[in-house]
């Protein structure tokens, strides 16, 4: 008879998704950190490759470590420092300035002078809002500008440049890649989308920049189903000139379309051809060159954009897990609070966070924060201080927000697709990780008994690829076994009774 051989990764895979109670809970290791030991020897076959901390915050419950001194690469759940940090140290209202400057003269419609764009750090500053700023001085009656675009990016110091993070991947133009820079405009991104219909297929950019050109080789087709966006391939094309050619190649039924996110151009590039594109689709005209450099002295001051707060910024950075807005947020901190002698706000951002955790007597042995986004092969921290770190975010006035920025399990955000159709549904708020091998969790669960636990859980380990399912099995057994151990109650008669 012929057998069927699952191995302990998969089987640990297998059992959770077919039952909703998990069957060695009480056949295994009695201890919950026991089990948790168990399940890293079956899915990983080394239990070393797993680091957990579980503290209950307003119930009954057993504090629970695996490995949770041990240094370990959390990937993006360091994103919830970073914004914690940044809740308390930058405060909650916190909004970023991006201020329009001239020297020059109005005069009917035309401003006689160089229009200067003084960059504040923005981590969001959006195509809708730039355009509504430069719409703003369009209604002014201007439609003519003589002089230069002057963008001023010296909001940052950052002198050495950054740490470059070496990615595995085979593209270098992700969006995920996009470094933070004080000339940060719609998160440097650029959207292209292709859609079939009966004419054939269209191509189109947004923002529809002017040295960018789509040559699209997509072919429509009678197909039934929309395939899926890996069926395509987008490869750019850089001239001399500066200009870039996008090819696209694919089929796409009709009715259909499909969209992809590169960044493609510098900071500097793409800021400036972006606000020329919308001055353009205004009717207006600018016509001198780009430069970047500080704004003068004697410039005044024409319009402001202002940002939304830090608020909003935690919840799409938390939500999304958004790279260059954590990191963003990092030089921030480090410009906001920079001290005479330091050149370098990156490093200056992470000397004010190792204070504001000592302040709070949370120890950093060991701890080392590379950009504050995870996107970094060199950051380190252990389950026990990140767990410190959410036991005090929990008792923090500003509580409210960072938990209302983490993903729902099973409802939004990078928790959306996880652990549906169990009882755990919108019962945490977790922050997940992912890097070559590397998986994280970090948050705050609810049990079956309404006890609220801040957990971590990191797996580094090669490979890392069924960690998600091992991490998600420390929330599941967390709500339904919670580590709430045994007491020995006194009856009336002197008996003993186990509760």
């Amino acid at each position: 008879m012929a057998r069927c051989l699952i191995t302990g990764a998969l089987a640990s895979i297998f059992s959770l998704s077919v039952s909703p109670v998990i069957a060695e809970e009480t056949t295994g290791p009695r201890t919950w950190s026991g089990r948790m030991q168990a399940h890293a020897s079956e899915s990983l076959a080394d239990t070393s490759g797993l680091s957990v901390a579980a503290i209950p915050l307003n119930g009954p419950g057993i504090e629970q470590f695996v490995n949770a001194d041990t240094p370990m690469n959390p990937g993006s759940i360091m994103k919830v420092l970073t914004t914690y940090a940044a809740l308390e140290i930058l405060g909650p209202t916190h909004h970023w300035d991006t201020r329009f400057y001239t020297d020059g003269q109005l005069s009917g419609s035309t401003l006689d002078g160089n229009l200067y764009v003084r960059f504040g750090g923005d981590p969001k500053l959006t195509i809708e809002r730039l355009w509504s700023v430069m719409r703003e001085l369009r209604g002014m009656g201007v439609s003519t500008i003589t002089g230069d675009l002057v963008l001023d990016g010296e909001y940052f110091r950052l002198p050495e440049g950054l740490p470059l993070f070496d990615d595995n991947g085979d593209n270098p133009h992700a969006p995920f890649l996009v470094e933070p820079s004080a000339w940060l405009t719609n998160l440097n991104l650029l959207h292209f989308e292709v859609r079939a219909d009966e004419r054939g297929t269209q191509a189109w950019s947004t923002p529809a920049l002017a040295n960018v050109v789509i040559d699209n080789r997509v072919v429509a087709t009678d197909g039934a189903n929309c395939p899926a966006r890996r069926d395509f391939n987008w490869e750019p094309a850089f001239s001399d000139d500066g200009r870039i050619t996008v090819q696209v190649t694919g089929e796409l039924a009709r009715g259909c379309r499909t969209s992809t996110y590169l960044s493609l151009m510098s900071h500097q590039q793409y800021s400036a051809a972006l606000i020329r594109s919308l001055w353009d689709e205004m009717g207006g005209t600018l016509a001198g060159s780009d430069r970047f450099e500080p704004t003068p002295d004697d410039a005044r001051l024409m319009m402001v954009t202002t940002s939304p707060d830090l608020v909003s910024m935690v919840r799409d950075i938390n939500k999304w897990s958004s790279n260059v807005m954590a990191r963003q947020l990092l030089l921030t901190i480090g410009a906001e609070n920079r001290l005479p002698e330091e050149e370098d706000d990156r490093v200056a951002g992470i000397r004010v966070i190792y204070e504001w955790l000592e302040s709070k007597g949370i120890n950093t042995a060991g701890m080392v924060i590379d950009n504050g986004a995870g996107l970094s092969r060199y950051e380190r921290i252990t389950a026990r201080q990140t767990a410190k770190v959410l036991q005090s975010a929990w008792n923090s006035r500003f509580s409210a927000d960072l938990l209302s920025s983490l993903p729902l399990i099973a409802m939004d955000g990078t928790m959306a697709r996880r652990l549906r159709n169990t009882a755990l549904e919108g019962e945490g708020r977790i922050k997940t990780g992912y890097l070559q091998d590397v998986r994280s969790i970090a948050g705050f669960s609810r049990d079956k008994t309404e006890t609220s636990w801040a957990v971590v859980g990191m797996v580094n380990h090669t490979p890392a690829w069924n960690g998600q399912a091992l991490l998600d099995r420390v929330l599941y057994s967390l709500y339904y076994n919670p580590p709430v151990g045994t007491a020995l109650s006194r009856g009336p008669t002197g008996s003993s009774a186990v509760q």
